[in-house]
């Protein structure tokens, strides 16, 4: 594969870094650190930039571009912990029923990417892997009717609609759900960073098909694909962040005179941490070319998958010791980046889901 990024990759990459330079100072992220995080006025610049829409397909007036795209507006956004759903809202939501639905909810994908309304998507379960009350779908006389719970929804208290995955007769299938329904109770969830993330229970709530039933299972494949994908993305530009700040607090921190980044300890910890995030970018661009390039992706998603939870762990861990008192400290800007470094790390899941993945990949492989 060729590394070199594409002309629209590096206009992107640079649009965004200049809104999010501009609004995102570190006050802002200090005032939105609380639950349910939401930059309004950063949200409303992305679409007024066409970073929103950027990436969308020309159906619903985008500019037609992909993954290697959106990998660098999430890098950016990763970079300023940035409290905006364009993962969940653009790249999974409308991006789905940009490619699967029907007109009516195309006009939902092109209405995110104007910025006039979020979309999210409700796709994980607790212990999903057992098969014991999944969410259910049954077909009735006035339509499609859904029973269950989804946990962790981003941005659902705000969302126009709700992209659901639910099971038909044991088959999978995406709905598009309206939170707003009486049926449909939207609790608020704590979670490590404060991010916008809810439990949503849909109790005999009327659902709208996308697709067909037996579309099901290459619809939710492709969800699920570019989040994990996004959520790597993301995470790359927290931890290239991250490490920026701790190699210059490395550099102007002194004790006994000299400056901690030149004791081997902290320069050996700094070092991992650089071979860490250089490790992920790698497989994150890999993941996005295969992506963007419609090839096999999943080994290579799984691998960037792995490498930003696991990476994730060791560099955030790091930047925090390295800090000392200063990194536990609430009000010091890298409270934040560990934070959303853990929040992604737990996102991608533990080591049980990846072993999962990794021995569901080796019985597809012939021997």
């Amino acid at each position: 594969m060729d590394f070199t990024p594409t002309e629209a990759q590096l206009d992107l990459t640079r649009l965004t870094a200049e809104v999010c330079a501009k609004l995102v100072t570190a006050d802002r992220i200090r005032e939105l650190d609380a639950e349910g995080r939401f930059d309004e006025s950063l949200w409303q610049s992305l679409a007024e930039t066409g970073v929103l829409a950027a990436a969308l397909p020309a159906a619903v007036d985008g500019g037609d571009f992909g993954a290697l795209e959106q990998s660098a507006v999430l890098r950016e956004l990763g970079k300023h912990v940035a409290a905006v759903p364009y993962l969940w809202s653009i790249v999974v939501a409308a991006g789905a029923l940009a490619h699967f639905g029907s007109a009516a909810q195309q006009e939902w994908a092109r209405r995110a990417g104007a910025g006039d309304v979020i979309l999210t998507a409700g796709l994980a379960e607790e212990h999903n892997w057992e098969p014991t009350k999944p969410t259910t779908v049954a077909h009735e006389a006035d339509g499609w009717r859904l029973t269950g719970a989804k946990t962790t929804v981003p941005y659902a208290d705000r969302a126009a609609r709700i992209l659901v995955s639910a099971t038909v007769s044991g088959a999978p299938a995406l709905f598009l759900v309206d939170p707003t329904d009486a049926s449909v109770t939207v609790t608020a969830q704590r979670v490590v960073d404060f991010s916008a993330e809810f439990g949503v229970e849909f109790h005999d709530t009327p659902a709208e098909l996308v697709a067909t039933v037996a579309e099901g299972a290459e619809i939710l494949d492709w969800m699920l694909t570019r989040a994990w994908l996004g959520l790597s993305a993301q995470q790359l530009g927290t931890l290239e962040r991250a490490l920026e700040l701790v190699a210059d607090y490395a550099r102007e921190r002194e004790q006994f005179g000299k400056a901690v980044g030149s004791f081997q300890a902290v320069a050996q910890r700094l070092a991992d941490a650089y071979i860490d995030v250089q490790g992920l970018r790698l497989a994150v661009t890999q993941a996005a070319w295969r992506v963007s390039e419609d090839l096999a992706s999943a080994e290579a998603v799984h691998t960037a998958k792995f490498w930003a939870a696991d990476a994730g762990h060791r560099v955030a861990h790091t930047v925090v010791h390295v800090h000392g008192g200063v990194g536990i400290d609430r009000d010091h800007i890298v409270h934040n980046y560990f934070t959303a470094a853990k929040h992604n790390e737990f996102a991608l899941g533990t080591a049980t889901d990846h072993l999962r993945a990794i021995g569901s990949l080796l019985a597809d492989t012939p021997a």
